[in-house]
């Protein structure tokens, strides 16, 4: 049976309980799927089961009930981890744990090298991956000496260099500055766009979910809200009931709806959201 590339289905999974009380699962009958090429932003507040979810798609976790499926590979399968690790490449919320090198080049290469790949290829892949994600200058420099932004880039750059089809990304912009953060979030947006890669990008900010085809909300284990990023934040309250701050755009439209102005729910940026009101203002 042909399956979309990333197959979740009804997964549960639970963390060892403390000692005496009862265990509760962190994802919890989860099913989603993702095409190839699709951008998906996964949602929730701290404790939402997010995370873990995303940790059950390169098998660093495996489900206790139902099954994930990458590129039609079940990760349950132990002969198929390397070859699912290879077309699913994950990004940690702090790249200082993922850099293992004394050099930006030596550190992009660690991954392909691993892989048997051979030096002519790897340099081929160095090069390519750090033009991708801009650092191409910096590839004889210590990354210990580099911006917050800049180590996240070396880290994308080297899970590129494995050559994955999919990128999950588990809250990388965590530890970041608002500038590091735009810089990653350009470069995901751009291997999705102009590359095609599936991204599933973990993350609690609104805006880095906005820049997603598809959000998918997660509360208290499971699947709670799931649409295009307009769909989701226009349910302005049902989001505000999953303890998740709406965008200031939609906050402040749903607010003048509110008092009874007659405004769409369908701004996502600022610039959208001057359009309306000045649209409102001419009426």
């Amino acid at each position: 049976m042909e399956r979309p590339i990333v197959s979740v289905e009804h997964i549960t999974y639970c963390y060892p309980p403390d000692e005496g009380k009862a265990p509760v699962p962190a994802v919890d009958d989860v099913t989603i799927q993702v095409e190839k090429g699709e951008f998906v932003a996964v949602l929730g507040h701290n404790g939402s089961g997010k995370s873990t979810f995303a940790k059950h798609l390169n098998a660093i976790l495996l489900p206790e009930g139902g099954a994930v499926y990458i590129d039609n590979m079940d990760t349950k399968r132990e002969e198929l981890l390397l070859a699912i690790r290879e077309k699913c490449g994950m990004v940690f919320q702090n790249p200082d744990n993922q850099i293992v090198a004394t050099l930006v080049e030596e550190d992009v290469a660690f991954a392909p090298e691993n892989m048997g790949v051979p030096p002519e290829e790897i340099r081929r892949r160095v090069d390519r991956c750090l033009e991708i994600v801009g650092m191409s200058e910096f590839k004889r420099h210590a990354p210990h000496l580099l911006s917050g932004g800049q180590k996240q880039r070396i880290a994308i750059a080297g899970v590129l260099a494995m050559e994955p089809e999919i990128l999950v990304m588990d809250e990388p912009t965590a530890m970041l500055d608002p500038s590091g953060r735009r810089e990653v979030m350009n470069v995901v947006q751009q291997l999705n766009r102009e590359r095609g890669m599936t991204v599933v990008l973990i993350t609690h900010h609104m805006d880095e979910a906005a820049r997603a085809g598809r959000v998918i909300v997660m509360h208290e284990g499971r699947v709670a809200l799931e649409g295009t990023p307009t769909e989701v934040f226009s349910r302005v309250e049902e989001i505000r009931a999953l303890s998740i701050l709406p965008p200031q755009t939609m906050e402040l439209l749903w607010q003048l709806r509110l008092q009874g102005f007659d405004l769409p729910l369908d701004a996502l940026s600022v610039e959208e959201c001057a359009d309306r009101l000045e649209a409102l203002l001419r009426a």
